[in-house]
């Protein structure tokens, strides 16, 4: 099934429901849930998922385990997506909060041929044979360090979704603990309650996490430099020490090849 709504298909008697969407670049999938869990595959581009407590950041050739019933919002960035929409009764091991996953090469071609399925594809033979291995491989993924937390309070949720759309390099604890009326140490006590963290190193993730869309269209040395680091190696040895991966794994001549 290719380009058609959730909710038309909805309805049908399957656990898993394979999807295949294209999305215009730049287009937002404002605050909605689904009655079912999604696995949400970006085939190509860049995915940024919101939810009340966290952002999550989906690199090309990633996807994102999101639970039942769990309002979110996402962006999408140059993204043609394999999605599986699935019956909470089936994956009682499904996470409780959105969880970023690598895609190796079986699941990623599972994926690709079970949007090809019909809605009310037989589940005996091939069909249902791969949808159930589809389960078996997601539920065998390890979590990815591509998110970030976002505070309960409102005065901290909302200095948090600012610095996401537009991460700045100058801003302070002192800068932020004034938006809100605390002392500075006051204003980091509360923060890392909320968070786990210190503000300064929830803000430097959060730069980095920054960092995965602009990959896609600009070189590590523009992108440092955007995010104001000292030095494109500066930059790909915080890049790397956080997830992993170096950054030039997900410029556009890494991940254009995507299907």
């Amino acid at each position: 099934m290719k380009n058609i709504p959730l909710d038309d298909v909805d309805h049908v008697d399957r656990a898993v429901l394979p999807i295949g969407t294209d999305y215009q670049d730049g287009q937002v999938l404002d605050w909605h849930e689904h009655r079912r869990a999604q696995f949400l595959y970006g085939a190509t581009g860049v995915m940024v998922v919101d939810t009340a407590d966290g952002s999550w950041t989906v690199p090309p050739e990633r996807a994102v385990l999101i639970p039942a019933a769990t309002p979110h919002r996402v962006r999408m960035l140059g993204v043609s997506t394999r999605s599986l929409y699935v019956e909470p009764g089936a994956v009682p091991w499904w996470p409780h909060r959105c969880t970023v996953v690598d895609v190796p090469p079986l699941l990623r071609e599972l994926l690709l041929a079970a949007v090809e399925f019909g809605p009310d594809y037989s589940l005996s033979g091939r069909e249902g044979a791969a949808t159930t291995l589809l389960l078996h491989e997601i539920a065998a993924r390890a979590p990815l360090p591509f998110h970030v937390d976002i505070p309960t309070s409102a005065a901290l949720a909302e200095l948090c979704r600012e610095y996401l759309d537009a991460p700045d390099a100058g801003v302070t604890n002192t800068d932020w603990a004034a938006r809100t009326a605390l002392s500075e140490r006051a204003f980091t006590r509360r923060f890392r309650a909320e968070t786990g963290e210190s503000p300064a190193v929830w803000r430097a993730r959060a730069r980095l996490l920054a960092a995965v869309p602009l990959l896609r269209t600009a070189s590590v040395s523009e992108v440092s430099g955007r995010l104001g680091y000292a030095s494109p190696a500066a930059f790909t040895a915080a890049f790397t020490r956080t997830f992993g991966l170096p950054p030039s794994r997900f410029t556009a001549s890494r991940t254009s090849g995507g299907r």
